[in-house]
């Protein structure tokens, strides 16, 4: 009797072990959200739900869980910063639904947090693909979320007369990214948060988070051209003034940030891993249409993962 061929071998393999074959897996996602937000509210809870559905991978809102009910982050560490980062690095590595690696999707200050989380911490899951929705990631010049009345203004010129205090950058979250370009003297000095997640301290920059950053497969950027929130609208893809001036706006790939490559920004973009995407309205005003447009296909199920780093263990606080 002949020998089987090689090829009718092969087609026999594949029939008996059809596990062999590479199969889609759905990776998860976290949602971050911002300031004044909660996982319960209905419309957060709306927004995974649907990201879920649509996509088919499971999301998860994170937040403290504490004596079975959802309760606000005590204050730990060194300040407002490190009470959102501690717990929730702890959660990460401790959900065994994102063991295998997971996906972020940021919602305006919970960007931030996301990035922390990627570029000071290393032993938990990796993070593949990170969608940010209006995101202050280069700072904004204005308190977030008081708007333009009279009293709004006098509290922005106060806050910002001791914005770089200790008492002030411990206390008040969103102050660790109000960035003043014409003091960034005091901003580089006083200012406990987005100087080290951007490594704009010269003395202090530090090429792990580089490496970390730009080890995604990867980064979306949703700018709102109507946003009136984060002061400019560009910060959401890292677009910022010049320091000393309020204008012009810099594009991202014109900032020092970008040019000199701190965290990996030009890495990622020179890879084509960076998507610039504008949509329209206000600050997280982003339709359903839009979600399933820029959001969706990078929630799905992907078979291949395109990187793979070694991870060391190691948490460093804000």
């Amino acid at each position: 009797m002949a020998a089987p061929a090689p090829r009718d071998v092969a087609v026999l393999l594949l029939l008996l072990f059809p596990v062999l074959a590479p199969v889609a897996s759905a990776v998860p996602f976290i949602v971050l959200h911002g300031i004044g937000d909660e996982c319960g509210n209905d419309g957060l809870a709306s927004f995974t739900e649907m990201l879920g559905e649509w996509s088919g991978s499971k999301g998860y809102c994170i937040l403290d869980f504490t004596n079975g009910k959802y309760v606000f982050l005590s204050e730990i560490g060194k300040g407002a910063w490190d009470s959102w980062l501690m717990p929730l690095q702890e959660q990460v590595k401790k959900m065994k639904e994102l063991s295998e690696g997971y996906n972020i999707v940021g919602l305006s200050q919970g960007n931030l947090i996301g990035r922390a989380v990627i570029e000071y911490c290393d032993c938990g899951p990796p993070v593949k693909n990170f969608i940010s929705i209006g995101g202050p990631h280069a700072g904004t010049a204005s308190v977030p979320l008081c708007g333009s009345g009279f009293l709004c203004i006098l509290i922005d010129n106060l806050i910002k007369l001791e914005i770089y205090s200790d008492y002030v950058q411990a206390h008040l979250a969103p102050t660790g990214y109000l960035k003043i370009p014409t003091d960034m003297e005091d901003y580089l000095k006083g200012c406990r948060f987005l100087p080290k997640l951007n490594n704009e301290i010269p003395s202090e920059r530090n090429a792990t988070y580089k490496e970390r950053f730009s080890s995604l497969e990867n980064l979306v950027l949703i700018m709102f051209e109507d946003d009136a929130v984060l002061i400019p609208r560009e910060t959401a893809w890292f677009g910022y003034y010049p320091d000393g001036a309020f204008n012009p706006v810099l594009p991202p790939q014109e900032t020092k940030l970008y040019t000199e490559d701190w965290i990996g920004l030009k890495t990622l973009d020179e890879a084509g891993r960076v998507k610039f995407v504008s949509v329209p309205g206000g600050h997280l005003r982003i339709s359903r249409s839009d979600m399933k447009k820029y959001i969706v296909p990078y929630l799905k199920p992907d078979a291949l993962s395109k990187q793979s780093i070694r991870r060391t263990c190691r948490f460093e606080s804000a």
